[in-house]
């Protein structure tokens, strides 16, 4: 996967390779595991319980430069991933060698993840914006941005002000302007960035070649800032094309059994049968396995499920028995394979990473403690 700006050296790819390469090495493993024990087991009792695990695997994500969990469905989904591995072992306390090879399960689940799904690290600094600027693009792509802005707010009258943020949101890690969905970057870059620009005539409405002449001004300081402060993103690419359901459907093996997980937890009337308003939880437990993401993390996939659903009549709540109701999620799967394969579904995300991420690394590294 090539990163969105390709021009810029300060872009680093996680695609697990490194995770791969501390697991592989026998004696940094070691240290880790030794320092990150000491570290998680509070009460000193030589044992940890599960609950006192999962901070490891926040720190763990960290260090590799993953968003925090909870902002980036890519990057919760090999969080996720992670996660599952502990649901194999039993509630109780872990050793050190249960630990050490419960965190080799995790990490090598994490590089997984990330070889299928990479993540880019980018560092904006002001640069890829002050490019956009002042490329022939600029112009053109502005008046189309403000066409759109003057066409969505047809009922109000924006002030130049208003008309500059709203551009602003509109623009991407691509023209080097950070998430704006993001608090931080609103309160830390844009607002104190806009503020030396409000001139007399910030508040009145505005006419195309007065917000062409401010919006540069704006996108210029906001730059400045950027060099001052960058802010480190976390892009993602992803193509649902349906090769992970196509791989899934041809191993028998691997579908039984990714069939059984799925339906371990799905209640069962004293017949043995289910009900069908459970297939889409059942289908969400085998989402990973599918190469699909989790339920209500992309629009476009949940419209197709939803199509699917409908199709097959997978909403109806009726009872059916087992073998019924794997046959019913085999044929979903099949059904969204064929709509992936005819229209796939591209997905980008962008993640401010708040922790400063070249001291995240450190975490990796084998502690002196």
């Amino acid at each position: 996967m090539e990163s969105p700006t390709k021009k810029k050296s300060g872009h680093e790819v996680l695609d697990g390779s490194n995770i791969m390469e501390l697991v592989g090495n026998e004696e940094v493993f070691t240290h880790f595991v030794d320092h990150k024990f000491h570290e998680l087991d509070k009460d000193r009792d030589g044992k940890l319980s599960v609950n006192e695990l999962h901070p490891a695997v926040a720190d763990i994500g960290a260090a590799l430069g993953l968003p925090a969990q909870g902002s980036s469905p890519d990057s919760d989904h090999i969080y996720s991933e992670v996660l599952s591995e502990f649901t194999h072992g039993k509630q109780e306390k872990v050793s050190k060698t249960e630990f050490r090879e419960v965190l080799s399960d995790i990490l090598l689940g994490m590089a997984a993840g990330l070889k299928r799904d990479p993540i880019v690290i980018l560092r904006i600094d002001g640069e890829d914006l002050v490019e956009f600027v002042s490329s022939p693009s600029f112009e053109p792509e502005m008046i189309s941005i403000s066409s759109e802005i003057e066409s969505s707010s047809a009922d109000q009258v924006l002030t130049l002000r208003d008309f500059i943020i709203k551009a602003l949101e509109k623009l991407t890690v691509e023209q080097g302007i950070p998430p704006t969905s993001d608090s931080w970057v609103v309160s830390n870059i844009l607002e104190p960035a806009l503020q030396p620009c409000a001139g007399h005539d910030w508040e009145k409405p505005v006419s195309q070649e007065t917000f062409l002449v401010e919006f540069k001004k704006a996108a210029e300081s906001v730059a400045q800032h950027l060099k001052e402060q960058p802010v480190i993103v976390a892009h993602s690419e992803n193509t649902f094309d349906g090769t992970g359901i196509k791989r899934l459907l041809s191993n028998k093996f691997e579908l039984d059994k990714t069939l059984n997980v799925a339906i371990e937890n799905v209640p069962k009337d004293r017949n043995g049968k289910m009900s069908k308003e459970h297939l889409r939880v059942a289908l969400d437990v085998l989402a990973p396995t599918a190469g699909l993401p989790p339920l209500g993390a992309v629009e476009e996939m949940d419209k197709v499920i939803g199509d699917v659903f409908k199709m097959v009549n997978a909403d109806d709540g009726k009872m059916v028995k087992e073998d019924e109701f794997k046959k019913l999620l085999t044929e979903i799967l099949g059904s969204i394979m064929l709509q992936l394969e005819g229209s796939p579904i591209s997905v980008s995300t962008n993640s401010v990473v708040h922790e400063p991420h070249a001291s995240s690394s450190t975490l990796l590294q084998p502690s002196s403690q």
